[in-house]
């Protein structure tokens, strides 16, 4: 996969330090990071890497005065797993309080932390009545979610031009109209008006051309989702309101938090004099995996950390050779 960010300034820039939220995560058992390249121009001053508390991977840039542009192009193979939803196990709705209290950590994925209405999804009593309206009929946890996002793709509309990364959850709702933002905001704060516990999920979405129709590069996008934690013996599920479907295969995880703020892609400060624009692009290209070749005669297969690479072969009659050396 390919993401590009451009910014074209009309007057050369101050000095800046931007954080980038941009790197697909490994999950166990989901995703994996397999290979990643980024290149910056023109060249930053500083530079360094961190991880936040839920997990997610931080570019920090500080960059130098007098720019006319910016562009980060993030080169990345990801080995994604597709999973289905599988059975539901989840908590009937009326033992998910019990769950909850029973969870005795306060790790990234305790579910405390995604109980409370935070400043940018605030509590909207016309959101609350419609999620109990949505989901007045469910009897599990997870039976719930389905039936909120499936409402919420019905009722919302799509709408490119409809709202801004600043529009409230409350606007966004009483439009009923927005983009991938907006639908997993409201639904991020109508989970919690029933004591759901729910995140707010940043990342990629590959999208798939129609029948016959052959694929665009750039045509794939940034997309944001929920996930809910629905009891302690099926934990987390992820769902895709803009889509009407569980976050499965075609989702590529950047990170998650209490709401967009702490999976914003892009955060941080530069001077500027006069007017900016700015671009980006996603291009997903599936591969298919490819089968490891079993160990020729003579040989032994010896497993390697993580990596792009699943294992070495060595001449198997060499009692010389050193485990971590190819």
């Amino acid at each position: 996969m390919q993401v590009t960010f451009r910014y074209d300034f009309d007057r050369p820039s101050g000095a800046g330090r931007q954080l980038f939220r941009i790197m697909p995560a490994t999950i166990p058992d989901r995703q994996t990071l397999l290979d990643v390249q980024l290149r910056v121009e023109p060249e930053p001053l500083e530079s360094s890497h961190f991880t936040d508390f839920f997990g997610t991977q931080v570019v920090e840039l500080v960059m130098p005065p007098g720019l006319t542009r910016l562009e980060l192009v993030l080169e990345a193979e990801v080995e994604r797993a597709a999973l289905d939803s599988g059975l539901d196990i989840s908590a009937p709705l009326a033992q998910l309080a019990r769950d909850i209290a029973a969870y005795r950590g306060l790790d990234p994925a305790a579910p405390h932390h995604f109980l409370a209405h935070t400043p940018r999804i605030p509590a909207v009593a016309e959101i609350a009545a419609y999620a109990r309206a949505a989901t007045a009929k469910a009897v599990s946890t997870r039976e719930a979610v389905e039936m909120l996002g499936l409402a919420l793709h019905r009722d919302m509309t799509f709408d490119a031009e409809a709202t801004d990364v600043h529009t409230a959850p409350a606007e966004a709702f009483a439009l009923k109209r927005g983009v991938c933002q907006d639908f997993a905001q409201i639904m991020v704060g109508a989970l919690r008006s029933l004591a759901i516990p729910a995140a707010y999920v940043g990342g990629y979405l590959r999208t798939l051309p129609p029948p016959g129709q052959p694929r665009l590069v750039g045509a794939d996008a940034s997309h944001a989702w929920v996930r809910a934690w629905c009891g302690a013996e099926i934990g987390w599920v992820d769902y895709d309101p803009t889509n009407a479907c569980y976050a499965l295969g075609d989702h590529v995880e950047i990170g998650f938090g209490r709401d967009y703020d702490e999976v914003a892609p892009v955060l941080g400060m530069m001077r500027l004099d006069g007017n900016q624009a700015g671009s980006h692009s996603v291009d997903i290209e599936e591969r298919p995996l490819t089968p490891v070749a079993p160990p020729r005669p003579g040989e032994v297969a010896i497993t390697l950390p993580p990596g792009p690479h699943a294992r070495l072969a060595r001449p198997a009659a060499d009692p010389a050779a050193e485990l971590g050396e190819p």
